[in-house]
């Protein structure tokens, strides 16, 4: 033992000195691991490269100390082409080598699984879409609709709710599709039972429960839903998350940030979509939806905002966790079937509840279709489901409110610009072109004898479509909410017309009346009051400074740490770029001469010098390649998680 700890002992010492010199040459902290195994093939390499050489060379001692700087320089060489490949494989900073090899076996598993959503896109003919050779057209196919929806009801829970995403973005996708994708349903059959109990076992404590019904109420892709009584005899619904579904969610979701990132390399329709940023959206609200916690919280965020007339349900957060969450019953009746007084009325006030908490709250239910609503036995709704909600800062709602008047009032300016207060715009955007199509749009819904429609949203989104405007995230979640929303008011009261009712609320509500303008303008001139407050001290030195000649301005160029670390960077690879060429040259002039001292037969000092500076030249060499490496590196994962 003690001898094996003396030889590892020695083998550290003697391969040391290479160790620093390629951390200290690569300007990198390597691991130690990785550095020894390096540094032992570089000294195997010098070692055969020694064995080469004629003893009568070793022997010379003038020669041999000529020959030590290219000795030392293979051994470094090779320790730095081992390390850089291994860089290549392996990047460092990541997981360690045990960690890899406990991700083996989910990496296998993701393999399988990216191979057979693979094979279902190309058993539906999509794999050339996938690589890009054919272009998804402007128009669309109802036949590759159709291709689309099937080969996603195949592909299982995480890409029936992704179609399910792309059927309520209008603004990206032509109606045939939207209405191929509209078809999609997560109808799935419940989980095991002895599985849904060791998971409640897992999660809560079951003895604060009287009884727990054996069959779910709803199962869902997500979640199941079944009926309960506390020990205190309330009546509640356990939400309990599906056995396994996290692990086949997230590999689902590896699935399609990989797809999304293949389809933005390979084609044009799907860089025009945004496919990162959709990717990336739907990826972060399926992750909202595994964390049954976010959807207590989503709850009271949207109590704090109420909503006349309709009944939202109360957490137990003593009973709730990530994987189950306990709620109060709301009994009701489906839409469909249920009886109401007044069902027009409970549509209006539906509808205003949902307006007033997009364009005042800032908080909503983003899911708002049939099975999410109920009819309560006094009458009035209840909502469910709170998986999906969205929120809009202060300068999204100023957006909106600025939109909706202008679409009422037909006024393309105000259209155009409430609208790229809400959108991401080009560089390259034609704003008069916009505002002339935008013009021609409410010129065909507001034209004498006609009374606008949803197919002036349909129109409008064909605009945002043909402009390229990115819409954002929480936006896309109003269209969403409201397009469901058509279908829910259908069902509740099929006379109702939408349309009226939300031009009538954005009359009442944030257009120019009195109480709303002085309201607006207050808000405005108290948000203004410490900028005038301090102008006229401004002024005041200004109007000295320029009367004294004092008035200068001074700009400096590279303030930013960032860009001076860019700069010094690109001119340390310049100049070892340069050195490298020019050392290069030098050893190929030297080596190629047969001029100089002969040392030894067939050796001159000019040989000697030409191989120090090649193996300086390599040395460069390897340096620029590895430092240019680990930059596109870093800058490839920003750029990712930017995206």
């Amino acid at each position: 033992m003690q001898t094996l700890l003396l030889g590892l002992l020695a083998y550290v010492v003697v391969l040391w000195p290479l160790v620093a010199a390629a951390r200290k040459v690569l300007g990198v902290r390597v691991g130690l691991v990785r550095a020894l195994g390096a540094a032992l093939a570089g000294w195997l390499v010098a070692g055969t490269v020694i064995r080469l050489f004629p003893i009568a060379v070793l022997t010379n001692a003038g020669v041999a100390i000529g020959l030590l700087i290219p000795l030392a320089g293979s051994a470094l060489a090779v320790t730095l082409l081992v390390l850089f490949v291994a860089e290549l494989a392996v990047p460092s900073g990541g997981p360690g080598l045990f960690a890899r090899m406990r991700s083996l076996r989910s990496r296998a598993a993701r393999a399988r699984r990216y191979s057979r959503i693979m094979r279902i896109a190309i058993r539906h003919g999509l794999g050339s879409f996938l690589t890009g050779r054919r272009t998804a057209g402007p128009d669309g196919s109802a036949k590759l609709a159709r291709s689309l929806r099937l080969a996603l009801e195949e592909a299982g829970v995480t890409f029936v709710k992704l179609g399910q995403l792309l059927s309520t973005r209008a603004d990206l996708l032509p109606p045939v599709y939207i209405r191929e994708l509209s078809r999609l349903h997560d109808q799935v059959p419940p989980a095991p039972e002895d599985e849904v109990r060791a998971l409640l076992r897992e999660e809560i404590d079951l003895t604060a429960f009287a009884h727990i019904d054996d069959e779910p109420l709803a199962a869902a892709s997500i979640a199941q839903v079944y009926g309960a009584r506390l020990r205190s005899g309330a009546e509640v619904v356990v939400k309990v998350q599906r056995p396994g579904i996290r692990e086949q969610v997230e590999r689902d979701i590896d699935i399609v940030r990989r797809l999304a990132a293949v389809l933005y390399e390979r084609a044009g329709w799907a860089r025009s979509l945004g496919v990162l940023d959709l990717a990336d959206g739907f990826a972060e609200s399926l992750e909202d939806e595994l964390d049954f916690r976010t959807e207590a919280s989503n709850i009271d965020a949207i109590a704090a905002h109420p909503v006349p007339g309709v009944t939202l349900p109360t957490v137990h957060k003593a009973l709730s966790t990530e994987r189950v969450l306990v709620l109060r019953r709301l009994d009701g009746k489906p839409l469909a079937t249920g009886s109401a007084r007044s069902r027009e009325e409970l549509a209006r006030t539906f509808l205003r509840g949902l307006l007033d908490q997009v364009l005042l709250g800032g908080v909503f239910h983003a899911d708002p279709h049939p099975g999410n609503v109920v009819l309560l036995e006094d009458g009035t709704l209840g909502l469910l489901d709170f998986g999906s909600v969205g929120r809009l800062d202060t300068g999204l709602r100023a957006g909106l409110q600025a939109l909706l008047p202008a679409i009422d009032r037909g006024d393309p300016a105000g259209v155009r610009d409430g609208l790229l207060e809400i959108v991401d715009r080009p560089d390259d955007l034609d704003e008069q072109r916009l505002e002339r199509a935008l013009g021609a749009l409410l010129a065909r819904h507001f034209g004498p004898g006609r009374s606008p429609g949803l197919d002036l949203f349909t129109g409008l989104f064909r605009v945002i479509a043909e402009f390229r405007l990115a819409v954002p995230p929480p936006i896309a979640a109003v269209f969403r909410a409201l397009a469901t929303m058509e279908g829910t008011l259908a069902t509740l009261a099929p006379d109702f017309d939408l349309v009226a009712e939300s031009r009538a609320f954005a009359t009442e509500r944030i257009g120019l009346r009195p109480e709303t303008l002085r309201r607006t303008v207050t808000d405005e001139f108290t948000a203004l009051l410490p900028v005038l407050r301090r102008l006229p001290r401004r002024v005041d030195r200004i109007g000295a400074a320029l009367e004294e000649g004092r008035l200068s301005v001074n700009m400096r160029l590279f303030s930013d740490e960032r860009d001076r670390d860019l700069v010094t960077g690109l001119v340390h690879e310049v100049l070892l770029a340069l050195v490298g060429i020019a050392t290069g040259l030098m050893a190929v002039l030297l080596l190629s001469s047969s001029s100089g001292p002969q040392l030894v037969p067939g050796l001159t000092l000019n040989h000697v010098f030409g191989y120090n500076l090649l193996m300086i030249s390599a040395l460069a060499g390897l340096r620029l390649l590895f430092v240019v490496f680990r930059r596109s590196g870093r800058q490839s994962r920003a750029g990712r998680r930017t995206r």
